[in-house]
């Protein structure tokens, strides 16, 4: 029997949801359209997929899990604009914060 908490819908395959289960993981509720709606981590993956994994054929799990992380470590979290710093980059950010304390 399944969690309370896995979605069983057109969306998950029985495989998946068997996957999700054997991990102690339950899938999301969200629906489409609702604050959870996935949509910002569909524009993740995306980029993630232009930039990193379709640039070329990586030898190793290890390789490739290294470009992920510089990629996200190095560009997406240093340009994208976040709430939390007022819609600043975190390079925007601390330059104007330390400005402000050097002065």
């Amino acid at each position: 029997m399944l969690p309370p908490l896995v979605e069983s819908g057109p969306f998950r395959s029985r495989r998946f949801v068997r996957e999700l289960t054997s991990h102690g993981l339950s899938g999301s509720m969200g629906r489409v359209a609702s604050s959870a709606d996935n949509a910002a981590m569909e524009s993740f993956f995306a980029l993630l997929q232009k930039n990193v994994l379709d640039q070329r054929r990586w030898r190793t799990c290890h390789e490739l899990r290294l470009a992920i992380v510089t990629w996200i470590e190095r560009t997406y979290h240093l340009r994208r604009r976040q709430r939390a710093l007022g819609k600043l980059t975190p390079i925007e950010f601390e330059t104007i914060n330390h400005a402000a304390h050097a002065a």
